[in-house]
């Protein structure tokens, strides 16, 4: 990646803000869907082309048009609960819990293979004796069952509440919970079998299966292995639609395009659908609890920080909407750490070289993503911004004073107070007199010293106030 990839238009940041009215719901989510793609070890644009193809196959199978708008979303959304078993899964593995998310797509984990010991074996305890490893991989695989249940429940529940938080009906979540269901009834999280799994879950775990080989090795194998998998893994019925797309060139010219995001959003079903400033606030908060969820040591960390930021802009008097472009970028800001994996946000010292890189690259994934929704410039600009300082000496553009806004400005002290504040896992979460004595020394060399008088003056009634406190906190919220 060029090292100037990011590099900010101060220009486009200037312009005004499209008006919500002309935000389109299937570019905010499809966009967003590209975080939710990394978490799994993904290519951004996984679940996109597995829009794509589920689309297809409704089509093949005459899907009324109520259910494929509910597919539709719900292809985009498939992974929205793929954060909450991340802390788990690196705790069962003791590693990289992405790289171990991206490898089991390729492997048949219901049943006993080499295949799936030597995967186990790239994914335990890296860095130890291969003895040790061996070991490991044995327990692993004795408690698969109980390890299936836990990790994949969590992510089936939790991709349903988000979806409901967005506002989507119950045909959408509930083809989110059923997604790993197997037509054989081995599947999770309540081992469902044929035609009492929801017929979206049916065409989506197809869909998913089919685009991960496709995207790997070819939609030849990819078809061939979704009819390996039928009556087991798969509805049949779908399995023989499958089996006649091989040779849709218009199909798979789409899925392989750079452009297949803008397909996907120009296939939504019925009319365009534009999203409201309060299913946007949904939206933001809902991946904000995504985001979170990825770590214990941040599970509330982008809710606090878009608390101070709108503290600070109040205090800074500047306008309702850009009070409210604030908190929806602090609620995104850290969108790019689900590139990250948990080996390296929960490590307890001094992160290596290659691991302070990996880092570095999230206000960068940031920024790819949410500049991708129409309307969403000044926004992207302002989360992705929340690591650099006034000296220049920040990441990822290293951009100083003169290249800052208030608005960045802002979410960089809320970013630096929330961090301070909070566990993590080299020491405890800090009171307030040592926080603000800490970025009292980095202002105004790193800081900017009027948005920290703000934060801290705003603190300070808090304490002595604590009816304020619970008001302004309440208040924060929407």
């Amino acid at each position: 990646m060029p090292s100037h990839y990011c590099c900010w238009d101060l220009n486009v940041f200037m312009a005004a803000p499209l008006p919500v009215s002309t935000i389109r719901l299937s570019d905010v989510v499809s966009a967003l869907s590209a975080a939710l793609d990394l978490t799994e070890g993904q290519p951004m644009g996984h679940a996109v082309r597995s829009c794509i193809l589920g689309m297809r196959i409704a089509q093949e199978l005459q899907l009324p048009p109520e259910q494929c708008a509910d597919l539709y979303y719900a292809l985009l959304l498939k992974d929205a609960g793929c954060s909450t078993n991340a802390a788990r899964m690196f705790q069962i593995l003791g590693s990289d819990e992405i790289r171990a998310k991206r490898e089991v797509k390729y492997e048949d984990w219901t049943k006993p293979s080499l295949s799936g010991l030597q995967y186990l074996m790239r994914n335990v305890l890296p860095g130890k004796s291969a003895a040790r490893r061996f070991i490991k991989a044995v327990e692993v695989g004795l408690q698969q069952e109980k390890n299936n249940a836990e990790v994949i429940g969590a992510r089936c529940e939790r991709g349903a509440e988000i979806a409901r938080k967005i506002g989507f009906n119950e045909g959408v979540a509930q083809g989110i919970h059923q997604l790993d269901e197997h037509w054989n009834g081995a599947g999770y999280p309540e081992h469902r079998k044929g035609e009492e799994i929801s017929l979206l879950s049916r065409i989506m775990n197809v869909s998913q299966t089919l685009e991960v080989f496709a995207s790997g090795r070819g939609p030849a194998e990819g078809i061939q292995v979704v009819a390996d998998r039928g009556g087991t893994w798969f509805d049949p019925e779908i399995v023989r639609v499958v089996r006649t797309l091989e040779n849709d060139e218009s199909l798979w010219q789409k899925f392989s395009s750079q452009e297949s995001r803008e397909y996907v959003i120009q296939m939504e079903p019925g009319m365009a659908v534009t999203a409201s400033s309060e299913r946007i606030d949904n939206i933001c908060e809902a991946f904000a609890q995504v985001i979170d969820a990825k770590s214990h040591y941040t599970y509330s960390h982008s809710i606090g920080v878009a608390s101070a930021a709108v503290r600070i802009a109040e205090a800074m008097q500047l306008a309702p909407n850009t009070i409210n472009m604030v908190r929806r970028a602090a609620l995104l800001h850290d969108i790019g750490k689900l590139s990250v994996s948990n080996a390296i946000l929960e490590k307890p010292g001094k992160l290596t070289n290659d691991e302070w890189q990996v880092m570095k690259m999230h206000p960068i994934y940031t920024r790819l993503i949410l500049r991708m929704i129409n309307g969403f410039e000044q926004l992207s600009f302002i989360a992705a911004a929340h690591h650099e300082r006034l000296d220049g000496k920040g990441y990822p553009e290293n951009l100083d004073g003169d290249n800052l806004p208030l608005t960045a400005r802002i979410l960089c002290v809320a970013d630096v107070y929330q961090a301070l504040s909070e566990e993590r896992p080299y020491r405890e979460g800090l009171p307030n007199k040592v926080v603000f004595g800490m970025m009292e020394e980095d202002a105004p060399s790193r800081l900017d010293p009027k948005c920290l008088d703000a934060l801290k003056q705003h603190k300070a009634i808090r304490e002595e106030d604590p009816a304020l406190a619970k008001t302004t906190s309440a208040a924060a919220s929407h």
